[in-house]
């Protein structure tokens, strides 16, 4: 069977979270007065993005939801016993300045635009309807995508295969006949090739290695791997 169509996962995928993430904790840093409680910007956010990949493992086993791990990430980061209000305030004035770093990767809406008549274009993503919906709206892509698929509202994470099934059924599709690209190499690529799909890592910031998995370190690169439709037998070359 032929890809028929793409699920795309968003964060350091189409989206440049890393770079938003970044940028908007420093200038939350600046304005919150806690800059001084660290030696540089850097380890400061490196402090933040540990605390959010701890209290997002959480979330993703089913140990909070999504308001929670939001909340607990202030408090670990502030050190302070915040009550749920202080911290959905700490974390609301965060995203102001988040949101303001917002950008696509210059390659995403090339790729989009590229595979747009040749493919049908849905979204799976680890975080939450409200959050995504929201964000790809604000980038301008929404209507590129037939379904937005997230797992706060299903209750499932990726890289369980119930996640990516349920995404495949949103376009009444087989796992066969979908292709999944995404940041995660076992998240993503791995999780979508044990649910049944062509599984894509997307490996921008040239981590390397893998060669179980389809590799490429571009958007540019996807629609030649998919018109060519090898169906993925063998690693990718790229990169």
């Amino acid at each position: 069977m032929a890809i028929r169509a793409v699920l795309w996962d968003i964060d350091d995928t189409i989206f440049d979270y890393r770079g938003a993430d970044r940028v908007g904790m420093l200038h939350h840093l600046q304005a919150e007065g806690l800059a001084g409680g660290y030696d540089s910007a850097d380890q400061a956010l490196g402090h933040w993005q540990r605390i959010t990949a701890l209290h997002w493992a959480r979330f993703s086993a089913g140990e909070t939801d999504w308001q929670g791990q939001r909340r607990d990430r202030v408090r670990t980061f502030t050190g302070r016993a915040l009550s749920d209000a202080e911290a959905d305030s700490w974390f609301d004035r965060y995203l102001v300045h988040y949101e303001a770093a917002w950008a696509l990767f210059p390659d995403a809406v090339p790729a989009l635009d590229l595979l747009a008549g040749e493919y049908r274009h849905a979204v799976l993503s680890n975080s939450s309807l409200t959050v995504q919906e929201h964000k790809l709206r604000v980038l301008g892509v929404r209507d590129r995508f037939e379904a937005v698929v997230c797992a706060a509202e299903l209750g499932v994470s990726k890289p369980e295969a119930a996640a990516f099934h349920t995404a495949c059924e949103a376009l009444g599709l087989p796992p066969e006949d979908v292709a999944y690209i995404g940041d995660e190499p076992d998240i993503d690529a791995r999780g979508a090739v044990e649910a049944g799909l062509a599984g894509i890592w997307l490996d921008r910031f040239g981590a390397g290695g893998r060669p179980d998995l389809i590799r490429i370190t571009g958007l540019d690169q996807l629609p030649a791997l998919l018109l060519g439709d090898t169906r993925f037998g063998a690693p990718s070359t790229f990169g």
